[in-house]
């Protein structure tokens, strides 16, 4: 039989995947590497993933839903039990685990917590994935491979894999599916062809604001900033071949003391915000933005069941 022949009947498959970790271990940035394309916020701030967002990777033979959760962490607030409640929905749900650690940084504590969590949970195949291999020299990625290997063996894990890689660097970014792809189910596609994530577009471009609004702000500012897309609607009466997108969207902080921070100097950084997140919100949509952005006070959102609900969390 030629090889030929025994490709074309292999099975096609088709399933889900979730990366899990501590928060800022690369998922994110490993997701849209994948997905070839920006699906999931990223920055260097902990804790920016709130959603489950699903990536969607295409090939011929198979279908690799990526699910991104938070990074499981020690919850402070209601808002931070209910992230974690989403991480541990996640992983019930879906049919390989990808488990990210950074090259960068020796095992602690964080993932020590995960992993013993994820040693619960028996018949969901798991891959090690080291990732943010470009930080480090072949010395500690090497000492970093021992460490997981080792971490598994005493906790009882058998990795299906331990692979390393560069998602920034873009070094064995397609290893990675093609080590995950072998333990998802056969299955016909679950989306169409085309297609790179479920995620709502109101849900992507609020993302998208509240990742420009992330950056270079104070450290305790990201676990306070919400975005909620109010309305995005066609302008009316503007020719077929020059149509223009009206977004209106609101950034919600926890105290007026964060207002001056988010709107800056004369309204300096509100407009950088905008200017940022509109590019990347015209690259998603195809099409020209007018962004207006409020900034309001929820105030202790992160704690009231109320105000969370409102905020969709």
């Amino acid at each position: 039989m030629s090889a030929r022949t025994q490709s074309s009947e292999a099975p096609h498959r088709a399933g889900f995947a979730c990366f899990v970790g501590r928060p800022n271990a690369g998922k994110s940035t490993l997701t849209n590497a994948l997905v070839g394309q920006k699906v999931a916020i990223t920055s260097t701030r902990p804790q920016t993933t709130r959603h489950t967002v699903r990536g969607i990777v295409h090939r011929p033979e198979a279908q690799l839903i990526l699910v991104d959760t938070p990074g499981l962490h020690k919850p402070r607030t209601l808002l931070g039990e209910r992230l974690n409640d989403i991480v541990r929905t996640t992983w019930a749900e879906v049919d390989v685990i990808g488990f990210c650690l950074p090259a960068d940084q020796k095992l602690g504590p964080g993932d020590r917590f995960i992993a013993k969590e994820l040693a619960g949970i028996k018949k969901t195949p798991k891959v090690a994935i080291i990732t943010k291999t470009d930080l480090v020299d072949s010395k500690t990625l090497a000492e970093q491979l021992i460490a997981v290997d080792r971490l598994g063996k005493e906790l009882g894990i058998e990795w299906a894999e331990i692979v390393p890689v560069s998602a920034v660097g873009d070094t064995q970014v397609q290893l990675v599916a093609d080590l995950l792809i072998p333990l998802l189910p056969e299955s016909p596609p679950l989306y169409p062809e085309g297609d790179l994530t479920d995620e709502p577009e109101q849900v992507m471009v609020a993302e998208l604001i509240r990742e420009a609004a992330l950056e270079g702000v104070r450290d305790e500012l990201p676990h306070s900033i919400a975005v909620v897309v109010e309305e995005m609607l066609p302008r009316e009466d503007r020719p077929a071949d020059r149509p223009l997108l009206d977004i209106h969207a609101n950034v919600y902080i926890e105290r007026p003391s964060q207002k001056g921070i988010i709107i800056g100097p004369k309204g300096k950084r509100l407009k950088e915000v905008g200017t940022k997140s509109r590019k990347h919100i015209e690259a998603l949509l195809g099409t020209p933005v007018f962004l207006d952005l409020h900034v309001k006070v929820a105030k202790d959102w992160q704690r009231d069941p109320k105000q969370l609900r409102k905020l969709g969390f």
